[in-house]
């Protein structure tokens, strides 16, 4: 008998499943927050240099007209926008006379601000751009602080990927919510720009440790054709959190108190985290049978099948007699085996290309001339319907053929995006609403085909190893935007080429619906046998 017949005998859909699922969105729900937070803690509002005096040279006259003032001191850029750097050397009071020549002042010279910036505070009270001045020299740093965190949710994945498979997917998962919470509550007290990318990127760690356990936990407690279902219930969480943020974004518009009300909440999700099981099948393949049965009992009582699960133990001796060099995986062991060398680096490729653009495309909504909140809401909303198609096209069509054609339309999507003039707000604002949406299904996919191609002793290292360079795309998505300043069309060209030579590669993939998840690196090896067979039989997208 195998794990999964054992899940469907003590109610592989039954009241624990969907207990289990739901604790588990409710963080997922909070964390979503996270990544995007950028978008409003470092919005940058109007802003043009500080006028420093208001009298009028030789005489007597005080000015206490704002727009006498800017006049005099701040240069015009192209049309009638006010220079965002830049102000005269001198104030050019000519200029603040109809006829322009009450004074002839000669001197014209521009240069930058000296005495700091005026922003317009009507849709942000302060962000981290404010604060600390992360304007024109120091523009670049607003992208670099979002790099950083991106560079902290790799170094997570790396980690706790890792630790979860020797210490266990609740105890690692327990330990991310409780960093979320202190560190992110920490963050909202930096007293510098240096202090909050520190407290950023280990915020980044426990969010990337938290995401990969649960959605381990939650993968290996469902039977085989609940799957699908589970993994797109967890989903679904990111969309909320993304429409949850939107409000709260609305509501508070200071970035330390924003950033308090999205992470004290974890210490709550902290305490009741001890309730959830740890992964039985990860107990069995550690040689822990008597808590992989108490683990067993406690969900067949939940979902009120107690007399069933009285009768497990001879099932799960059966589980647990597996020679134990097969229970061994290691990362060394990985490389001698031609299917994981080849699924390996495509399932990382795939999950790289489509963290690129995904953070690329959502990282900048201000860029649309939309309001920020309302794109926010809408980015958010679209994952809703797409993702529904989605779980249907991942039950029905395959892994292989959903992943592949939602990167391919979002990659047009993106592309079609960049050569759209700015002046076609709505036109560019849809597409990339549809866009965001085939990522965020893209990313259901991505999910729960990489946690089915590892087996279980590698399923943590190998889903934490992936995600480890996954995030090498989401830390080089924010750098990429620095190329607008020189050719504005540059960064949309290749967030939306890069997913579609991802979804030529993903048909390189084995199939893995319907098939069972592969406890050891011996059962990976008898699958891809098949799958090899299939891949060469048949068109390269069919199952």
């Amino acid at each position: 008998m195998s794990f999964s017949d054992l899940l469907d005998d003590i109610g592989g859909q039954g009241r624990f499943q969907f207990i289990n699922t739901i604790l588990l969105i409710i963080p997922g729900i909070i964390m979503a927050s996270h990544p995007l937070l950028q978008n409003f803690s470092a919005a940058v509002p109007d802003h043009h240099c500080q006028t420093a005096d208001n009298t009028l040279p030789g005489s007597s006259w005080n000015f206490t007209s704002s727009d006498v003032l800017l006049k005099a001191y701040i240069p015009v850029d192209e049309g009638t926008k006010l220079s965002k750097c830049l102000q005269f050397s001198k104030p050019q009071w000519h200029l603040t006379f109809e006829n322009g020549s009450f004074f002839n002042i000669s001197e014209t010279q521009k240069i930058p601000c000296q005495h700091g910036w005026s922003y317009d505070r009507t849709e942000f009270s302060e962000t981290i751009v404010t604060e600390w001045n992360l304007v024109c020299d120091l523009r670049h740093l607003r992208q670099m602080s979002q790099s950083i965190y991106m560079g902290g949710v790799l170094f997570g994945a790396l980690i706790f990927g890792s630790l979860s498979d020797k210490f266990g997917r609740r105890t690692i998962l327990t330990w991310s919510y409780l960093q979320v919470g202190v560190v992110g509550t920490c963050t909202s007290f930096s007293p510098s720009f240096e202090i909050f990318c520190i407290l950023r990127f280990l915020t980044g760690m426990a969010v990337s440790g938290a995401v990969l356990n649960a959605v381990c936990l939650n993968v290996e407690w469902v039977p085989i054709r609940s799957r699908t279902i589970f993994g797109t219930l967890y989903a679904f969480s990111f969309s909320i959190g993304q429409m949850v943020l939107a409000g709260v974004a609305y509501t508070i518009r200071d970035w330390r108190k924003l950033q308090l009300a999205v992470s004290c909440p974890m210490l709550l999700c902290f305490m009741y985290s001890w309730w959830l099981p740890e992964s039985a099948r990860w107990l069995t393949l550690k040689n822990k049978p008597d808590q992989a049965l108490r683990q067993i009992k406690k969900v067949a009582r939940i979902n009120g099948l107690a007399n069933k699960g009285k009768l497990v133990t001879l099932e799960v001796g059966m589980i647990v007699f597996v020679p134990s060099s097969l229970h061994k995986g290691t990362s060394k062991k990985v490389q001698f085996y031609s299917n994981l060398k080849c699924q390996c680096p495509i399932s990382i490729h795939c999950r790289c290309c489509n963290s690129f653009a995904f953070y690329g495309l959502i990282m900048d909504l201000q860029k649309f001339g939309v309001s920020v909140f309302l794109v926010q809401l809408i980015f958010a909303a679209i994952d809703f319907p797409v993702k529904l198609f989605a779980s249907a096209s991942l039950m029905y069509l395959g892994r292989r053929r959903t992943l592949g054609g939602c990167m391919l339309l979002a990659g047009i999507m993106i592309i079609s995006n960049a050569f759209i003039s700015y002046d076609m707000k709505a036109l560019r604002t849809s597409l990339a609403v549809l866009g965001k949406g085939l990522f965020g299904a893209a990313f259901t996919g991505v999910y729960i085909f990489t946690g089915e191609l590892y087996p279980t002793v590698l399923r943590q290292t190998g889903m934490g190893f992936g995600s480890t360079l996954a995030r090498v795309g989401s830390m080089t998505a924010p750098l990429i935007r620095m190329f607008e300043d020189h050719l504005p069309s540059l960064p949309g060209i290749i967030y939306g080429a890069v997913p579609i030579i991802a979804a030529f590669v993903v048909i390189f993939l084995p199939e893995t619906l319907n098939m069972p998840l592969p406890e050891t690196i011996d059962d990976l090896r008898g699958t891809v046998n098949i799958y090899t067979r299939q891949l060469f039989s048949h068109s390269v997208f069919n199952k």
